[in-house]
């Protein structure tokens, strides 16, 4: 059974969370990510899930490598979820640093790849806030503060340019900047009206997912009061209110 989060006063439409999705975004925001099945099941209720729902939900997602199990019926994120965790996490606390108008620029190098290993790369450039100027070019301003992955630089070379076309006009063309604020300003008023805790829980969620496409520009690249930051110090909020270091967020 899943909890069906309408569209509301806010005009956002938010997705269902499946037993797998809760699970994931349960575990996904705890330190260490891992919680007893005993606590699992006390925490998914409030969704409608029960629990030979969710039994057979852990066992699908351990046979499938989303989950490990220790003896002890305690489950634990795998190693891959534990990059996406890592991933999560400094989407909403990134780490920045003042810029001088350099922008970072990976250019495509490898050749002779198929289709699922070129959108695995787009994946990836675009999990690192780059984005695409054309086919192959990838770039945002140098303001994070974040090393590339060492193989990735297998695949491309990496620049510091300084393009000719204004910065805020060239932001503006690579990201849907307007798009995003408007999203996160319904999120934010959904949050307001949402009194129920299975239903907060879920616009939290859709919103670290929101938080995970910002592209984190320099403020003097960003349309006027951009909502980024009242979206994150929204999401403190709603950890201090839980009381419990949880970060939602939808799998």
């Amino acid at each position: 059974m899943h909890m069906n989060v309408s569209a509301g006063p806010a005009g956002i439409d938010l997705r269902p969370l499946s037993a797998r999705s809760v699970v994931l975004s349960l575990l996904l925001g705890m330190h260490p990510p891992e919680l007893p099945v005993k606590d699992l099941v006390r925490l998914v209720e409030p969704f409608g899930i029960g629990g030979s729902t969710l039994r057979a939900a852990l066992s699908r997602m351990t046979a499938s490598g989303d989950l490990r199990r220790t003896d002890d019926a305690v489950y634990g994120l795998s190693e891959r979820l534990l990059t996406r965790q890592r991933r999560q996490d400094e989407a909403v606390r990134p780490r920045t640093r003042v810029w001088h108008g350099d922008w970072e620029m990976l250019v495509v190098t490898a050749t002779g790849r198929g289709p699922a290993e070129r959108a695995d790369l787009r994946t990836r450039l675009t999990a690192l806030r780059l984005a695409e100027l054309r086919e192959g070019v990838w770039l945002r301003p140098a303001n994070l503060v974040r090393a590339l992955p060492a193989d990735l630089l297998e695949t491309t070379e990496s620049y510091t340019s300084r393009p000719a076309r204004p910065a805020p006009e060239l932001a503006a063309a690579l990201w849907p900047l307007t798009t995003w604020s408007v999203r996160a300003r319904a999120l934010l008023a959904r949050a307001a009206e949402s009194p129920l805790p299975a239903a907060r829980f879920t616009v939290f969620a859709a919103a670290v997912r929101h938080l995970l496409t910002d592209p984190v520009l320099p403020p003097e690249l960003l349309p006027p009061d951009w909502p980024a930051d009242r979206l994150r110090a929204a999401y403190a909020a709603y950890r201090s209110e839980l009381g419990e270091p949880t970060t939602p967020t939808d799998g």
